[in-house]
């Protein structure tokens, strides 16, 4: 039978579920950017999570929805890496069997905290489009069963957990600034977020190299789109041509879409380390970069941004924090 698409009770079930093994994590003002921007402004820091990134959300509501039957399988995904790693934390807890595809773009320190964690790993392709071919392949060879990144209504109401503490901590939000990649993240959160106050501005974004949601959502369906590397490579990849979920809560639910450039994301990175002495990877910084070059065109009164992950590999962190970017005017 197919699975219908999530609904807020969903999310509020996903709370529940996975409440023994995910962190509630902090939502702070950042006074540099409230200052600069002139409107309140606070970081839902996701990169605290327990596996340093949103992630465990999503993939823990997945993997404690399985049948007994489908956990004693053994379980599959296709990850650029964060997804991956929760995965793999997931099934250690529960004793089940994980399989990760990975491209050969996948930073080492994401390969590594992942075969910690006992996973097996199986390096396929290029891109990721070609590990999820590889992961498919797999899958059917070895009867495990997938988790998908995003496209998955458990793994959506997982990542939307994030909507409803954000109402919760913070009332009167007016604007939310979201990274976007497969749109599992952003639809959690715009879901939750239009279903409890629909007057919220909800914005997403995106690298310039390969950004397939912003794509697809000016073609209007799902489209094929190089994958070109980028600081912010957890969110490289496509949103699937089969696309069954994410493509269409996008559209439904989310305001607007901006995209930043490769000196833009190192400027938010650096920005965020010294100002707040977080260490937040490209990915994760998006949103930032977004307002510290004034990219969204509706801004409330109390914005929040989503730092969605701190795994960011350490020469890389080292190599962008040398250089000069003009956040830097902002003190």
């Amino acid at each position: 039978m197919p699975q219908q698409q999530p609904k807020l009770e969903d999310i509020y079930a996903a709370r529940q579920r996975i409440q023994p093994l995910v962190r509630k994590t902090t939502l702070e003002e950042s006074p540099w950017l409230t200052s600069f921007l002139g409107t309140s402004t606070f970081l839902k820091l996701e990169n605290q999570q327990i596996t340093g990134s949103f992630k465990l959300r999503g993939a823990t509501n997945k993997l404690l929805s399985l049948s007994e039957d489908e956990k004693d399988r053994g379980v599959i995904t296709v990850s650029s890496g964060n997804h991956g790693r929760a995965v793999s934390y997931v099934a250690d807890r529960l004793g089940i069997l994980a399989v990760i595809c990975l491209s050969e773009a996948v930073p080492p320190n994401k390969v590594q905290a992942i075969q910690k964690l006992g996973a097996e790993i199986v390096v396929a392709g290029e891109s990721y489009d070609n590990s999820a071919e590889h992961a498919a392949l797999l899958q059917k060879q070895r009867g495990l069963t997938m988790i998908p990144p995003f496209d998955d209504p458990f793994v959506i109401a997982g990542q939307g957990t994030i909507g409803v503490e954000l109402i919760e901590d913070l009332p009167r939000i007016d604007t939310v600034i979201v990274p976007l990649s497969g749109g599992g993240l952003l639809g959690g959160i715009a879901l939750a977020l239009k279903s409890l106050k629909p007057a919220i501005h909800v914005v997403g974004v995106s690298m310039e190299r390969g950004p397939a949601m912003v794509a697809s959502l000016r073609a209007g369906c799902a489209v094929d789109v190089p994958e070109e590397p980028t600081l912010a490579d957890a969110l490289a990849g496509g949103i699937g041509l089969d696309n069954r979920y994410t493509f269409r809560l996008i559209q439904d639910y989310v305001d607007e879409t901006v995209l930043v450039s490769e000196e833009e994301i190192a400027a938010a990175m650096t920005f965020v380390l010294e100002k707040h002495h977080l260490v937040v990877e490209g990915g994760g910084a998006v949103g930032i970069a977004a307002l510290l070059y004034t990219k969204v065109n509706r801004m409330g009164k109390n914005v929040v941004v989503i730092v969605s992950g701190g795994n960011v590999d350490l020469p890389v962190l080292l190599k962008v924090a040398q250089r000069s970017h003009p956040y830097q005017e902002i003190s």
